[in-house]
């Protein structure tokens, strides 16, 4: 392994109201929002001076995301509601009732005013002003993820049995594919030709979008909840386990290759993955603690930085800059580790 900079050096640290259940950066990097389990909701400057600090749900916070010029943020949680709010003024802008007591998804399309809600069996759209664009078909069980497909108006979400595409244009589905399991996670590669799902059996799919064609990965020692592309397609990060696998989609896919395995197959569970908006860079965090960060070269792993945050990591984010990458805790510590020399 390569040591360009064997240890990752804080920039700044600030706590939040509690376990730290979600954060993502603001599409210009300026702003960096943070969910508590507790409810509150606070918005960090890129320096990490707390700019404000919204009231959230009531009974508990899931998700957070922002729209895509930044000027909104969107929360879900245990209140059965979503929550659209100004965040530089932190006034709420409109509440919409989901259908159903938890909102456990949300997620703001990218590329058009579309805000997407996934409540139970209830998948809504909704645009920038709260009015109802689409109340799509009970889902055959509850959701458990939403994604955009990058650059493109159709979602996808995932519940047991089902993955589904959607368009804000028409209620029924684009596509729906079905397989006999419960899917925990979905993420689209960036070139939106493929969704990769994590399953509670314990393994991976990958959904060839355009032909509806799947491939299973199993191996995996507990449930997949983990899954990040890097931004040609390449590689597919998944956690499952004490270590990070990466696998090649390139050429013919994964099918019958072997992965690369980050990590100390002794250590504990691997609790995020991320990859760099650009590079085949890979951050890595477990629960107890450990960041570390990876270059990718084919099927081999070079580690070039770490920290140890000791308390169990929750969330990381990178920087739309690929300099710095936030972590959040699972005792409400929100830390910003500086990567210039990536």
């Amino acid at each position: 392994m390569s040591g360009l900079n064997p240890n990752l050096t804080e920039s700044w640290r600030a706590e939040v109201a509690g376990h730290a259940i979600d954060l993502a950066w603001s599409p210009d990097g300026e702003t960096l929002a943070v969910a508590s389990i507790e409810g509150p909701v606070s918005i960090f400057s890129r320096s990490g001076v707390l700019l404000q600090e919204l009231p959230g749900h009531r009974f508990g916070t899931c998700t957070i995301s922002w729209n895509g010029d930044g000027s909104l943020l969107a929360s879900a949680g245990q209140d059965g509601k979503s929550r659209v709010w100004e965040p530089h003024s932190g006034q709420e802008r409109f509440a919409v009732e989901a259908g159903s007591a938890w909102v456990e998804h949300v997620a703001w399309s990218r590329v058009g005013p579309y805000l997407a809600t996934g409540a139970g069996r209830k998948l809504n759209l909704w645009d920038a002003d709260g009015g109802l664009v689409q109340a799509y078909p009970d889902q055959p069980g509850t959701i458990t993820g939403l994604a955009w497909k990058p650059g493109q108006k159709e979602l996808a979400s995932a519940s047991y049995g089902c993955l589904a595409i959607w368009s804000p244009e028409v209620r029924e589905p684009l596509r729906s594919f079905s397989w006999k399991g419960a899917m925990l996670a979905l993420a689209w590669s960036r070139d939106g030709r493929t969704i990769a799902t994590g399953d509670q059996d314990a393994t991976v799919h990958l959904w060839d979008v355009r032909t509806g064609k799947d491939l299973m990965m199993w191996g995996y020692r507990t449930k997949v909840r983990e899954l990040s592309w890097d931004a040609t397609g390449r590689y597919l990060a998944t956690g499952g386990g004490p270590s990070a696998t990466v696998w090649d989609c390139s050429g013919r896919g994964p099918e019958g290759s072997e992965p690369a395995i980050l990590g100390d197959p002794g250590e504990t569970q691997i609790s995020a993955v991320a990859f760099r908006s650009s590079g085949p860079i890979l951050a890595t965090a477990d629960l107890s603690g450990r960041l570390r960060v990876w270059r990718l070269t084919g099927i081999r792993g070079d580690r070039l930085g770490k920290l140890n945050l000791e308390d169990e990591i929750t969330q990381i984010a990178w920087h739309p800059s690929g300099r710095s990458l936030a972590a959040g805790t699972a005792i409400g510590t929100v830390v910003l580790v500086e990567t210039p020399w990536l």
